[in-house]
């Protein structure tokens, strides 16, 4: 350990730019076993490991890069599935910059620790020798229904299969993974990778309901009847809007409807051809994550040209700082500081253009961010054929929840007691659904947490 003096910090190799905007395969290569090695070896093991301590998981990883300097594999495979529900998943879409890369020690100077890479191989690698992340088989008779199949779900279910207790889950679309199935593009997220721990699951006694909306295809109190527990994990699907003049416009899209169609067109399922956007001008608002994917997407369906446009500067996105280069290299055009002000459309109200305004930062917001003033006639119009909106998501609100005494608050989050208990008994929720949109991590931790509150319940 402590090899930071000699071995300096490297990113796992990635395909040239050239050739992956052909496909929507994923970019980056899994680290070789010399590579990773040499990588943890690098590690400091901190008495106060900050890496740690940022990662909403808390997973243990000054533990695993030490039995993979030391080429103790199965170890670190069973220490990094210990307290992650896919690790192999988090090693490849968490904003490492933003969490456990950038809290690490050796930020000062010498580049972080490439944990996610890491984490990546500890999985891949131990998957290729034959390991599996392992379950007790169904011990107990005790039964819960998860609704949403997305991370906080999948969570759940892992940490509840692992004590024993069945698990029905329910989604309403085709597949399950939710947001990592049909929100986060396979260039970042090979959906096979998310299939595969899906049907560990399923291996281990989670019996999988696709196609099934509840209130449409089944009712809240079947469900409700037939277990002993239920967890509400929906997410947050519900784009947030920008209030502008036209924005109901013809070709004026949200995010999510976006990547989900574009992936509905991957799986050759049913899908909206409103959202190709070959041949086409295509402007994206807003400058996290999200923003990236629509860019990184629209370029590989061959868009005409595609340009983000983002009311601050480059240095205050939001989004991880690899997924904004990746998305230069591949041909995205930025604007920064600009705000937007009206769309503009024709008269069969398709979107011609979108009239932008300069902004300039001002002192920090309540959020610690810089603020944002238009700056006064500043005025200009960007040509576009296709405008995607990126700012964000709420929860939305299901029939199901008020009907049954389930309440939101008034952001429209279910509302959840210190054991993520709804106000309905015995009911409980997690993830975007509860918080609003967030990281995949974030709501893996919740499915986690909860998951152990529910088996408190039932088995104590």
């Amino acid at each position: 350990m402590q090899n930071f003096i000699n071995l300096e910090r490297i990113e796992p190799q990635k395909r040239e730019s050239s050739e992956r905007v052909e496909d929507f395969k994923e970019i980056y290569e899994v680290f070789s076993v010399e590579e990773a090695s040499n990588q943890a070896s690098r590690c400091v093991q901190c008495g106060d490991p900050f890496c740690h301590s940022k990662c909403p998981l808390h997973n243990y990883i000054p533990y695993w890069l030490k039995s993979i300097s030391g080429m103790k594999n199965e170890l670190a495979f069973k220490l990094s599935n210990e307290s992650n529900p896919f690790p192999e998943i988090t090693g490849r879409i968490c904003p490492q910059d933003r969490l456990c890369e950038g809290d690490c020690t050796l930020n000062d100077g010498h580049g972080a620790i490439t944990i996610g890479s890491i984490e990546t191989f500890i999985s891949e690698h131990g998957f290729k020798k034959g390991l599996k992340p392992e379950f007790p088989g169904i011990t107990t008779n005790k039964k819960v229904a998860i609704v949403g199949a997305g991370p906080a779900g999948l969570a759940c279910a892992t940490y509840l299969l692992r004590a024993g207790i069945k698990v029905d889950m329910y989604d309403r679309q085709n597949k399950a993974g939710g947001l990592m199935t049909y929100g986060i593009p396979g260039f970042k997220l090979d959906k096979e990778v998310v299939a595969r721990r899906v049907r560990w699951l399923e291996d281990a006694g989670m019996s999988l309901h696709v196609n099934c909306e509840i209130g449409k295809d089944i009712t809240f109190d079947d469900i409700a009847s037939d277990h002993d527990a239920i967890f509400i994990s929906i997410g947050a699907e519900s784009s947030r809007k920008a209030k502008l003049v036209n924005e109901n416009a013809q070709n004026v899209f949200m995010a999510m409807d976006f990547l989900r169609n574009i992936q509905k067109k991957l799986f050759s399922e049913n899908y909206d051809h409103q959202y190709d956007v070959k041949g086409k001008n295509v402007v994206v608002i807003g400058g996290g994550d999200t923003a990236m994917d629509c860019l990184r997407t629209s370029i590989r369906e061959e868009a005409k040209s595609v340009k983000c446009l983002y009311r601050r500067d480059k240095y205050n996105m939001p989004g991880s700082k690899k997924e904004f280069k990746n998305a230069r290299e591949e041909g995205a055009m930025f604007v920064y500081n600009a705000s937007p002000k009206e769309i503009v459309v024709n008269s069969k109200n398709e979107v011609i253009a979108i009239e932008m305004q300069k902004t300039m930062l001002s002192n920090k917001d309540a959020s610690g961010r810089a603020g944002v003033e238009i700056v006064k006639g500043s005025e200009f119009r960007v040509e576009a054929d296709i405008i995607i909106f990126a700012l964000g998501f709420s929860p939305s609100s299901p029939t199901f929840l008020a009907e049954n005494g389930i309440e939101v608050n008034k952001w429209g989050g279910i509302e959840v007691n210190t054991d993520f208990e709804t106000t309905k008994s015995g009911v409980y929720a997690g993830g975007d659904c509860k918080r609003g949109s967030d990281l995949v991590v974030t709501a893996a931790n919740e499915g986690k947490l909860a998951a152990g509150k529910i088996i408190k319940s039932l088995l104590s």
